[in-house]
């Protein structure tokens, strides 16, 4: 994990427009250096608070607002969960990925909750994600960014604010990190000591998850050993113990050969973390001014994104994420893709397919007015089909444009459909096939597969139907247990981590670019 970078650790400037430091009528620029190449970024007329002058929506009420006061002024005073160094790093991980260099890896919980929340789940999920890592670079010969749905990922963005149950009428669930599940109403109503709680797990899950990534347990040589135990004699867990001995082998070789498996690249991994940036009063909570540049990063992730509900141009949402430093998502999306069943659970910036073309790419200069490579991800999610018509005019219009954006697959929310038995599922065979859309779009159009952003979990959990363990709708009630969307399980996430590498495969060998033939970039090897 990539640790470099300092932010400064007192409270931020909670106002810059009531600040000793004015706002002037131009930008305030700073140079940092990336990659060997100067570039110049900052937000004209934008303040830490500005997005206060802005329409925000998916803002929970809370009953009392000098109480929320109190959590918010606690949080500014607490230490950032993550560090501007390490946000900039994987900004330059995302701009090589938006170049072919690399492959983003992004997945986990649909939503953390409080309940679920403990050592082994999360330990579960990271190595079901270094799991797929090894087979992505096995394919990809490739470096793969490895980011996580963890850490943070607690709101919920709701198509209405109320819900009625037998002429109750509560406010929606909004996440752990807002209110309960439970439908009653002291459970319901918005409590801002759940911030607190939510900081603590976030702060603990990355404490975790970094000893995880730099304590050698994420060391390559661990490979074989990373097999969960109900995955260990499945068609699936056959398939990695074979590739798994055959990095082994190689490893073997590279000592025999004199060179060094001990090297910091071989026995530690980077892994970053992401959420939506839904809840701004605590969003702005957790931004510090970065000692090193000037800049401001969001440090309650390392890649935030904004949801279909709160992309509006000139919302609130995107007033605040404009100013931040960090890498962001754009999610392009199917509007009805379910009808009446769709539940408006919905994750990252995300541009329907109603959307202008016109209008994402205003989207992204709007977010990222210098261009910056790998500032921008745009994550897709429309179902096959949809994709094979969509798809193609969102990326001539970004080329057309001259952005830079790194495209990346989320081939789950496009194929949620309910079960007999009234639970939400997801079709193996449609997320396999939408991934499958995804590659020959930018095949036909000569552009980058970048990524695929995932809702999985290393439980054993049938929550999704198919696979080569086949899942069936009578099976969905025996390990459902999510309280939002469906995930992958471990053995499931394996099985497409395999298709996807496959077709890296076949994509790098069509490109010509081999290890061999001089193909190798920075990051880590698993």
């Amino acid at each position: 994990m990539a640790l470099a970078g300092t932010a400064n650790l007192t409270a931020p400037t909670t106002s810059l427009r009531h600040s000793s430091r004015k706002l002037s009528s131009r930008p305030r620029i700073f140079t940092v250096q990336a990659s060997a190449v100067e570039i110049k970024v900052g937000s004209p007329n934008w303040a830490l608070d500005s997005w206060k002058l802005r329409k925000a929506l998916q803002i929970p009420v809370y009953p009392n607002k000098e109480e929320l006061d109190s959590v918010l002024k606690t949080l500014e005073s607490f230490p950032p969960i993550v560090f501007a160094g390490e946000a900039r790093k994987l900004e330059e991980r995302l701009a090589n990925a938006a170049v072919g260099k690399a492959f983003l890896l992004q997945g986990g919980d649909c939503a953390e909750s409080f309940k679920e929340f403990n050592g082994n789940n999360i330990r579960d999920t990271f190595r079901v994600l270094l799991q797929m890592g090894v087979v992505l670079t096995f394919g990809a010969q490739m470096p793969i960014i490895k980011v996580g749905r963890m850490a943070g990922q607690f709101a919920k963005p709701r198509s209405d604010p109320f819900e009625t149950k037998d002429g109750v009428k509560l406010p929606s669930y909004q996440g752990d990190n807002i209110n309960g599940d439970v439908f009653d109403e002291k459970s319901r109503t918005p409590d801002p000591e759940r911030l607190l709680r939510a900081y603590t797990q976030s702060a603990a899950t990355l404490n975790l998850l970094r000893a995880f990534a730099t304590g050698g347990y994420a060391a390559i040589q661990r490979v074989t050993q990373w097999n969960l135990d109900f995955v260990e004699h499945s068609e699936q867990g056959d398939r990695y113990m074979e590739l798994a001995q055959r990095v082994d082998e190689a490893l073997g070789f590279m000592a025999a050969a004199g060179l060094t498996v001990e090297h910091p690249i071989m026995t530690t991994t980077e892994f970053w973390t992401s959420h939506e940036c839904l809840h701004l009063p605590y969003e702005q909570a957790l931004t510090r001014e970065d000692s090193t540049t000037g800049l401001f990063y969001d440090c309650s992730a390392h890649m935030l994104w904004v949801g279909e509900r709160t992309r509006q141009l000139d919302g609130a949402h995107v007033e605040f994420l404009r100013g931040v430093a960090n890498p962001l998502g754009i999610k392009v999306t199917l509007i009805d893709v379910l009808g009446s069943q769709q539940l408006a659970l919905v994750f990252v910036l995300q541009v329907s397919d109603k959307m202008d073309p016109k209008e994402l790419v205003k989207l992204c200069e709007i977010l990222n007015p210098r261009n910056r490579p790998g500032r921008v991800t745009i994550i897709t999610r429309m179902g096959a089909e949809n994709m094979r018509v969509k798809l193609p005019h969102l990326i001539r219009a970004v080329r057309q444009a001259g952005l830079i954006v790194t495209w990346v697959s989320d081939p789950m929310h496009g194929n949620t459909i309910k079960a007999p038995c009234g639970l939400k599922t997801r079709p193996f065979d449609a997320i396999r096939s939408e991934l499958r859309a995804f590659f020959d779009v930018h095949q036909q159009e000569g552009s980058h597969p970048g990524g695929v952003h995932l809702e999985m979990t290393g439980q054993n959990v049938t929550e999704c139907i198919g696979g080569s363990r086949t899942v069936t709708f009578d099976d969905l009630s025996s390990r459902y247990h999510t309280h939002c969307d469906p995930r992958l399980n471990a053995s499931q996430s394996l099985e497409l981590a395999f298709a996807i590498s496959e077709r890296l495969r076949k994509r790098r060998i069509r490109s010509g670019n081999n290890f061999l033939n001089g193909h190798q970039e920075g990051g880590s090897v698993v």
